[in-house]
């Protein structure tokens, strides 16, 4: 089961429906950007994220939903390296 759900995202977001077979929802996507402004996007990003770091509360759901919209630099735009900044630079942000 997804650690978030659309309802718990705190942001405006986007919600132009995705294939489910597009790679960016289902696939490992480590060179395809992240738009962050999507909902399906980021949303599916956030529960991977959580999966592979083993994030099991909300509240870290929802603290990755917020370093990717408050705190993630501009330049930082594929998956794989959004992952790798949120996991460098965890501990720097409440």
């Amino acid at each position: 089961m997804p650690l978030l759900s659309k309802a718990d995202l705190k942001y405006t977001y986007s919600w132009t429906a995705i294939s489910p077979d597009d790679p960016k929802v289902t696939g490992v996507p480590d060179s395809t950007f992240l738009n962050r402004g999507e909902g399906y996007e980021v949303l599916a990003f956030i529960n991977r994220f959580s999966d592979t770091h083993n994030l099991k509360q909300k509240v870290s759901g929802l603290k990755t939903e917020k370093l990717i919209k408050e705190h993630l630099p501009g330049d930082t735009r594929s998956h794989k390296n959004v992952s790798k900044w949120l996991a460098d630079n965890w501990n720097n942000y409440n």
